[in-house]
């Protein structure tokens, strides 16, 4: 990951930090993503909403399809408004990553009292997620 793929990533958390401090918290998840949007064209940063995923498997197309709640410089982003972030949603970000071969995601839950928010980055060679935090993100920029 470069240095602006991770300022990029930086920049869609202070979205969010926005939003939320805005509307507070505990609201539905479509509010947030409404508000979401707005924001993102408030700053002039251009977001894909509901970006469909699609599966292969050896090389034929599945039918099945899925849909991540925003897309914005190939980062994954995923909404949640809940009481806690669980392993199902982290799984759910974890898979959109993987499907489309896309190697940074953020989760966010809107429900809790501050902005919960965790960086991802997904390593295909190994297919491993490493989650980002303060004192590792440095070790995986590039330049």
């Amino acid at each position: 990951m470069t240095r602006q793929e991770y300022m990029d990533m930086y920049d869609v958390v202070g979205v969010a930090m926005e939003v939320h401090k805005t509307l507070g918290r505990g609201m539905a998840e479509q509010v947030y993503q409404e508000a979401f949007v707005l924001e993102m064209k408030l700053r002039g940063m251009m977001v894909e909403r509901e970006k469909e995923l699609r599966l292969h498997y050896k090389g034929t197309l599945m039918e099945k399809s899925y849909y991540t709640d925003f897309f914005y410089k190939n980062i994954i982003i995923e909404f949640k408004s809940v009481e806690e972030i669980t392993s199902d949603h982290r799984a759910q970000l974890m898979n959109y990553m993987r499907i489309a071969q896309q190697e940074r995601g953020i989760l966010f839950n809107f429900g809790e009292r501050r902005l919960y928010a965790e960086r991802y980055l997904y390593l295909p060679n190994e297919d491993d997620f490493i989650l980002l935090n303060q004192d590792n993100y440095k070790w995986y920029i590039t330049d």
